[in-house]
């Protein structure tokens, strides 16, 4: 028999378009497991992912998800590979028939399927209920957290509430946003004693009010890790993007006390990728926030710490221990140092934009505004992978996405694959040889002025959001002078700090820096933030994984 779940009322979900079907499934499923759980039924995948998220906003938790395969627009397939990025946590069942089985199996590796059943279950106690049962128990074994959800009241045109929704989202912390023009975001201002003028007001889940939080305050307060728990570690991790969590995760796994230090969230540019569809081992994409999930917990599994909004300002050596210098004063040292903090996106320097910014114009995908898209017209500036990516994504729902290139086309810097899904997309449009000259608005973006770089003709456009993705500048001014760098602030490593076989002035040891070793021994760099480094998701994991391999050679010799 089911056990009691907890109190916030568990939900089981049921997705089936034919509604005898769904309703079929949902009664079964009330007569066992009604005592215990809230049953959810929909009927399409699109009303199922609309009700997951309004879960998720709530902080209710969500055990099981039972979907059938053959859905129009979305199969079943489809929804869980969404609905993973929800509720990664929930125990996922493909409902099938027997003309469908290899279409199950295949979904095994597709979206981590627990488990398939085939159609006509009957009788229920003997082909439904006791698999239920065996996910239900897994479900209560594994470390799901029941969080009610943070409360936000702001401005819907203000840039830091923006960032505020931006922070939460992708540290996958559950919210809910309030207009402070709802009525519901005035009694939340009323309660918290707060006048609206200093917003955005944060109500933490235990009913603390926090008023322009800052991310360090705000993510203390909604539950993320902040403070090391010890003052030397065997290695720090400097960035939580595909590099940092990689060697995070190897680390950690192979026995060295490993903390990882964030300043934003982990992920990195990679972490806001609607979709990732190259990357080694998921033929059908994943998206930046459940790779950056899987690969979070997987951390975290095997003992990593992960600091979140933790501004890294200094780099000391001190003998043998390497101290990371925080902005708050405060210090961690280590035996090693993998430096992993990748890059940025360049700001855009046109007129207008500073102002706008967070009104309109952002940076990265911001995938929190996607659904605020609908219908309108989108510009985004760049042809790299990440600018397709996020093209690709808000083309579901914008009327227009146009892509603004500086170049002849996007064949200098976009993958074929992603040139080939934006060329037979019918909403989106590229336009080369065109940069922003303006953005013009006055709460909000309104207009943009594009200028013909050959020409220099120049026209304005009604546009209501623009994404820039332009240029990589690394993040590593804070290093200064403690480790070479190349013009642009990228880090030398390895065979690019010999000169003629030479090791690089002040270097002690008698052997040459290891490949991904910096200008100071034990100091290593992993990712985008290497000079000359392949600027990819699946490279920048792999040399996560081998600065460790040479994190253990430095050790074993010191």
């Amino acid at each position: 028999m089911a056990q009691a779940a907890d109190a916030a009322r568990t939900v089981i979900m049921t997705v089936d378009d034919d509604p005898g079907v769904s309703r079929a499934v949902a009664r079964d499923l009330r007569r066992r497991y009604g005592a215990s759980y809230r049953i959810v039924r929909a009927e399409s995948g699109d009303s199922a992912l609309e009700a997951l998220r309004e879960l998720k906003l709530r902080g209710d938790l969500v055990a099981v998800i039972l979907a059938d395969y053959r859905m129009p627009q979305m199969n079943g397939i489809e929804f869980l590979e969404q609905a993973l990025d929800v509720y990664p946590g929930a125990r996922r069942v493909l409902l099938t028939a027997y003309a469908d089985t290899n279409a199950a199996i295949d979904a095994i590796n597709v979206v981590d399927l627990d488990h398939y059943l085939l159609k006509p279950w009957d009788p229920p106690e003997e082909k439904l209920y006791p698999v239920l049962d065996d996910l239900l128990d897994a479900w209560r074994a594994s470390d799901y957290k029941p969080v009610p959800a943070t409360k936000v009241v702001g401005h819907r045109w203000s840039a830091r509430s923006s960032d505020v929704r931006e922070f939460l989202a992708r540290n996958q912390v559950p919210y809910r946003w309030y207009s402070v023009e709802e009525p519901e975001g005035q009694r939340l201002l009323a309660a918290a004693e707060a006048d609206g003028t200093r917003l955005p007001l944060v109500i933490t889940p235990d009913g603390t009010p926090l008023v322009e939080p800052e991310a360090p305050e705000l993510a203390a307060h909604v539950g993320l890790a902040t403070t090391p728990t010890a003052d030397f570690y065997d290695l720090v991790v400097i960035g939580g993007g595909p590099a940092g969590l990689g060697s995070a995760v190897y680390g950690a796994s192979e026995g060295l006390r490993t903390v990882l230090v964030e300043r934003s969230a982990t992920g990195g540019q990679a972490g806001q990728s609607s979709r990732i569809e190259n990357y080694l081992g998921f033929p059908d994409g994943v998206s930046g926030a459940q790779l950056t999930d899987r690969a979070r917990r997987q951390a975290a599994k095997f003992g990593a710490e992960i600091l979140t909004a933790r501004e890294v300002t200094g780099l000391e050596i001190n003998g043998a221990a390497r101290v990371v210098r925080f902005a708050d004063g405060s210090a961690v040292a280590a035996h090693s140092v993998i430096l992993a903090t990748g890059v940025q996106y360049r700001q855009l320097e046109a007129e207008g934009c500073i102002d706008l910014t967070g009104c309109g114009v952002f940076y990265g995908s911001a995938l929190t505004e996607a659904t605020s898209c609908q219908g309108q017209d989108v510009y985004i500036v760049g042809g790299a992978n990440s600018a397709g990516q996020a093209a690709m994504y808000l083309s579901r729902f914008a009327k227009s996405v146009t892509l603004l290139v500086r170049g002849a086309d996007l064949s200098a810097s976009m993958s074929y694959y992603l040139i080939q899904q934006i060329n037979e997309a019918p909403n989106i449009a590229v336009r080369s040889h065109t940069v922003v000259d303006a953005a013009h608005g006055v709460e909000r973006l309104e207009q943009l002025t594009l200028r013909h770089v050959q020409s220099g003709d120049r026209e304005q456009v009604d546009a209501q959001w623009m994404f820039v993705f332009i240029g990589a500048a690394p993040l590593t001014d804070w290093l200064g002078d403690t480790v070479l760098r190349d013009e642009r602030g990228f880090i030398l490593a390895g065979p690019d700090l010999t000169v003629d076989g030479r090791p690089p002035a002040g270097w002690e040891l008698d052997r040459p820096p290891y490949h991904l070793e910096t200008s100071i021994p034990g100091v290593f760099v992993a990712g985008d933030a290497r000079a000359e480094s392949a600027k990819r998701v699946a490279s920048a994991v792999g040399e996560g994984a081998m600065a460790v391999m040479l994190v253990h050679r430095y050790l074993e010799q010191s």
